[in-house]
C-alpha cells in the first residue's frame, strides 16, 4: 500500500519508490503537512516544533497556548482571514460580505485507481498504477467544504494534488481565490527555479535563492503564456544536475495561473499554485462546487535530471491520452516561412514534390487557406476553402500530397475572429469585448467566448466537417494572442468573474470531443509558438511548437529550458530557412538539423531553393532521424553542458530505457578564439555516474578529434559491445582546424 492511516497518531503517510509525503491531523484538527522528501520511515512528526511568535495570533480555543497559531503552522491547505498572514489558498466571503473559512478534518477515503478531475484534464493510471486520498475538511460556519484529492503514483515517484471546494451552506459563497495546491516546506534553504521569457524567447531558467519576502511567477493572459511558465522547482542550493534535493511542482492547466513562494518569519518556505485571482471572482450556490485544476508533484534526491525524468516519463505514460504519443511522428513539412499567406495550389504541391523526393512523409499547410485570408487581418473563423487560392478545394491538393506517398496536415485557430469575416458579422456577441469601449486588438484580431456552449458547437461542428470530409492526419491549433476584454455577454454581471477560466474549460471541452471522435488525428498545439507550453494543453497534443523562433542558436536556450519539465518527444522543432526569418542569422544545415532533432523534427522552408548538396545533406538528416527516433522520443534526457556556466558548448544525450545505447548531441554555438578544452561528462549508468560500458560505433562522418572552428553541431551514437575502442570517461570535445569538406560544419568527435 502506497497511502496509510496510522490512527493512533492520526497520520498520514503517502510513500512512492524514492520518496514520502506525510500529514498529521493536528490540533483543533487542522491539517498540518509534516514532511515531503526522500523516503523516511516512521512518523515524522518531531521535524515540527510549535512555538511563540509575537503577533502570530491563537485560535480561540487554544488563546492560552500561544505556540499555536496558524501563522506558523504548515498547513496542507489554508483557510482565509483567521490568523495566516502568509500567501493563501483561499479567499472566500459569505452572505454578509465578511471574508472568513477556517477547515477542520472530517473524514478521509482510501480508494484504488486515480481520481479524475472534473472538467479539466489531468493524470491517469493503469490497473494497480495508483492509488487515491481523499480527506474532506470543513469551514462549520460557512459550510464550506474542501476535499482534498493526492493521486499517488509510486513506480513514477509522482504525486498528484487537486481540491474541490463544495458550498454546503444555506447562502450562496463568492471565492475570489481557490488555489490548487500549498506546500509547506518547514526547514531547507532553497533556490527557486522558475522559466521566464518573452515571444520567441520563452522558458528560459532562472535561478535565485528564496529569500524573505514573496517572489511570483504568473500569467495574466488568459494562458499560460510565454513568459512565465506554471512550472517553477525547489532545489537545495548547491543542488546539480546529479545530486542534491529539489521539488518540482506543475500546474495542468492552460489558462491564466500563479505561484507564490514566500519564505515566512520562521524560515519556513510555503509555495501555492493555481489559478490566477486578478479578476477571479466565482459564485458558489448552495450545492454547487468549484473544481481547481490539479498538480503534478515529484521530488528527487538525485538532482535536476533525475527530476526531469521523472516527469518526462510520467507525462508519456500518465498524462497525455494520445495514441501518438509514444509512436514515432512523420517527418513534416511546414509551407509558413516559405510562402507566408503568398500560396495557391500549384505552389504548395511544388514545395510537396520535392519534400516527397528527400523523404519528409507529411505537409502541413499553414494559416492563409480559407475564407478571405489574404493576411492576418480578415477571414478568421471561417474555417471554409478559399477556392480562389485553391482551386478545386482541399480534395485536389490533399489527393495530389497524397499521391506522393506523403499525408496531409492542416493549420486552424478556432479561438480567434477578424473582425472582417463572415463569422464577426453574423455573431458579434460571440467576441470578448468590453461594453462601450473600442476593443484592444492583437494581430488584429478579437477572441471567442470560449466559455459559450454555442460557440464550443460552432467550432465542433466546423472542424468535425474538416476532418470528417477530408484525408487530414494532422492538425496545428494556434492561438495566436493574449486575452482582453475579458467580458462574457453570455454571463449576468455578478458572474464576469468567471469568464476567463470558463473560456479554458471551453477550449478543454472543444478538445475532449475531437481528440474523442478524431483519436488518430496527430495534434499539435501551438500558441504564437511555445505561449501554451503545458501540461493542459499536452495532456491532449503530444507536440507543442516550442518556439516561433526557429533560429538554431536561439532554440538551444528555448529547447534547453523546456526540457526541465516537458519531454523531447512534446517540443515541435523545425530546420527553417537561412538567414533566419527571426534572427538574420546563418547556420549551417547539419546544426539546424541536431538541433531539431532535440524534438519532433520537420522542415520550415522551400526545399526547391536548395543546392543539390544541401538536398543530399537533407535526405541524410531524414534517414538519421528514423535510425534515432525511438532513442529520442521514448528514451531517458541528460542534461550534459549548463549554459550559465559556459555558453561555447550546448550537449545533451539520450540513453535507451535498457542502457545499452545512447545518442550524445553537441553544438558549438559562437566562435571563441583561443578556446579551451570542452569536456562533456556522459550520463545515465545511475546515479550520476559517467558512463564506462558506452563503446564508440559511429561518429558523424567517422572523423576522430576533429571538430570546425566554425560554430557547428553534430551527433555521435554509443552502444555497448566489444568490437570497437572503449571510451575514457569523460569523454572530450576539442576543435580543430575546419576541413574544407561540406559536412565538416557539423562534424563532431570524442577523444578516447
Amino acid at each position: 500500500m502506497s497511502i496509510s492511516f496510522q490512527v493512533q497518531d492520526r497520520l498520514f503517510t503517502l510513500h512512492t519508490r524514492t520518496t514520502t509525503y506525510q500529514m498529521q491531523i493536528g490540533p483543533l484538527g487542522y491539517l498540518c503537512h509534516l514532511y515531503y522528501g526522500r523516503r523516511a520511515e516512521g512518523s515524522l512528526s518531531h521535524l515540527y516544533r510549535p512555538e511563540e511568535f509575537g503577533f502570530s495570533p491563537n485560535p480561540y480555543p487554544l488563546r492560552l497556548q500561544k505556540v499555536t497559531s496558524l501563522d506558523t503552522m504548515p498547513q496542507e491547505y489554508t483557510g482565509c482571514n483567521t490568523g495566516d498572514f502568509r500567501v493563501n489558498c483561499l479567499t472566500v466571503s459569505g452572505a454578509e460580505g465578511a471574508y472568513g473559512a477556517e477547515f477542520r478534518y472530517v473524514s478521509h477515503a482510501i480508494l484504488p485507481g486515480k481520481y479524475a478531475v472534473e472538467g479539466m484534464p489531468s493524470a491517469f493510471a493503469g490497473a494497480d498504477e495508483a492509488e487515491t486520498l481523499v480527506i474532506t475538511l470543513a469551514d462549520e460556519v460557512t459550510g464550506l467544504e474542501l476535499e482534498l484529492y493526492y493521486g499517488v503514483f509510486e513506480a513514477r515517484d509522482v504525486i498528484t494534488r487537486a481540491a474541490r471546494l463544495r458550498n454546503a451552506g444555506e447562502n450562496a459563497l463568492t471565492l475570489e481565490r481557490a488555489a490548487s495546491l500549498c506546500l509547506d516546506f518547514p526547514f531547507g534553504d532553497w533556490d527557486l527555479l522558475h522559466f521566464q521569457g518573452r515571444h520567441n524567447m520563452e522558458r528560459q531558467v532562472v535561478r535565485a535563492p528564496i529569500t524573505g519576502g514573496i517572489q511570483t511567477a504568473s500569467s495574466r493572459r488568459g494562458a499560460s503564456s510565454h513568459q512565465h511558465n506554471p512550472f517553477v522547482i525547489l532545489a537545495e542550493q548547491d543542488a546539480t544536475e546529479d545530486r542534491g534535493d529539489c521539488c518540482g511542482l506543475m500546474l495542468v492547466y492552460s489558462g491564466s495561473h500563479r505561484t507564490d513562494v514566500e519564505r515566512d518569519q520562521t524560515g519556513s518556505t510555503r509555495v501555492v499554485m493555481g489559478i490566477q485571482d486578478s479578476q477571479f471572482r466565482w459564485t458558489l450556490a448552495p450545492g454547487e462546487h468549484f473544481q481547481t485544476p490539479e498538480v503534478l508533484l515529484t521530488f528527487s534526491h538525485e538532482g535536476l535530471g533525475q527530476l526531469s525524468r521523472n516527469y518526462h516519463r510520467f507525462i508519456r505514460g500518465n498524462l497525455c491520452r494520445s495514441p501518438w504519443v509514444n509512436r514515432r511522428r512523420p517527418v513534416l513539412i511546414n509551407n509558413w516561412e516559405a510562402t507566408y499567406f503568398d500560396f495557391d495550389t500549384d505552389k504548395i504541391i511544388s514545395i510537396a514534390r520535392q519534400a516527397s523526393a528527400l523523404g519528409v512523409e507529411l505537409l502541413v499547410l499553414d494559416d492563409g487557406w480559407f475564407g478571405s485570408r489574404y493576411d492576418e487581418n480578415r477571414g478568421l473563423g471561417d474555417w471554409f476553402v478559399n477556392e480562389e487560392k485553391l482551386p478545386g478545394g482541399l480534395d485536389r491538393l490533399i489527393s495530389e500530397v497524397n499521391g506522393l506517398g506523403m499525408q496531409f496536415g492542416l493549420w486552424v485557430e478556432p479561438e480567434m475572429v477578424n473582425e472582417d469575416s463572415d463569422l464577426y458579422r453574423a455573431h458579434p456577441d460571440w467576441a470578448l469585448t468590453l461594453p462601450g469601449r473600442a476593443p484592444t486588438m492583437g494581430r488584429n484580431q478579437l477572441v471567442l467566448d470560449m466559455g459559450r456552449e454555442d460557440v464550443v458547437e460552432y467550432l465542433y461542428q466546423r472542424l468535425s466537417a474538416l476532418l470528417e470530409g477530408h484525408n487530414i492526419s494532422y492538425i496545428k491549433w494556434d492561438m495566436n494572442r493574449s486575452l482582453t476584454d475579458v467580458y462574457s455577454r453570455a454571463l449576468p454581471p455578478e458572474r464576469q468573474g468567471e469568464a476567463a477560466h470558463r473560456y479554458v474549460l471551453g477550449v478543454y471541452a472543444l478538445l475532449e470531443r475531437l481528440t474523442a471522435r478524431f483519436p488518430e488525428v496527430l495534434l499539435e498545439g501551438c500558441a504564437g509558438g511555445g505561449g501554451r507550453f503545458d501540461a493542459g494543453m499536452l495532456a491532449y497534443c503530444p507536440q507543442i511548437w516550442c518556439s516561433d523562433d526557429t533560429d538554431a542558436v536561439e532554440r538551444l536556450s528555448i529547447q534547453y529550458g523546456t526540457s526541465f519539465g516537458y519531454p523531447v518527444s512534446a517540443m515541435g522543432a523545425h530546420v527553417s530557412a537561412c538567414p533566419n526569418h527571426q534572427t538574420g542569422r546563418t547556420v549551417s544545415l547539419d546544426t539546424r538539423a541536431v538541433v531539431a532533432m532535440h524534438g519532433t523534427f520537420g522542415y520550415e522552408l522551400d526545399l526547391n531553393l536548395l543546392t543539390e548538396a544541401e538536398k543530399a545533406a537533407v535526405r541524410r538528416q531524414i534517414e538519421r532521424f528514423h535510425r534515432y527516433a525511438d532513442l529520442i522520443g521514448q528514451g531517458d534526457y541528460y542534461r550534459l553542458t549548463d549554459p550559465a556556466r559556459t555558453s561555447d558548448c550546448y550537449a545533451w544525450q539520450t540513453v535507451s530505457p535498457d542502457k545499452a545505447e545512447a545518442l550524445v548531441s553537441v553544438v558549438i554555438p559562437h566562435v571563441r578564439a583561443t578556446t579551451p578544452l570542452i569536456r562533456v561528462q556522459l550520463r545515465g549508468a545511475g546515479g550520476g555516474r559517467p558512463v564506462p560500458g558506452f563503446r564508440v560505433r559511429r561518429v558523424q562522418r567517422r572523423e576522430r578529434l576533429r571538430c570546425p572552428v566554425r560554430p557547428g553541431g553534430g551527433q555521435g551514437v554509443h552502444r555497448r559491445g566489444a568490437d570497437v575502442q572503449r571510451l575514457r570517461p569523460p569523454p572530450a570535445v576539442r576543435r580543430l582546424p575546419q576541413r574544407s569538406d561540406s559536412l565538416g560544419k557539423g562534424a563532431v568527435t570524442w577523444i578516447p
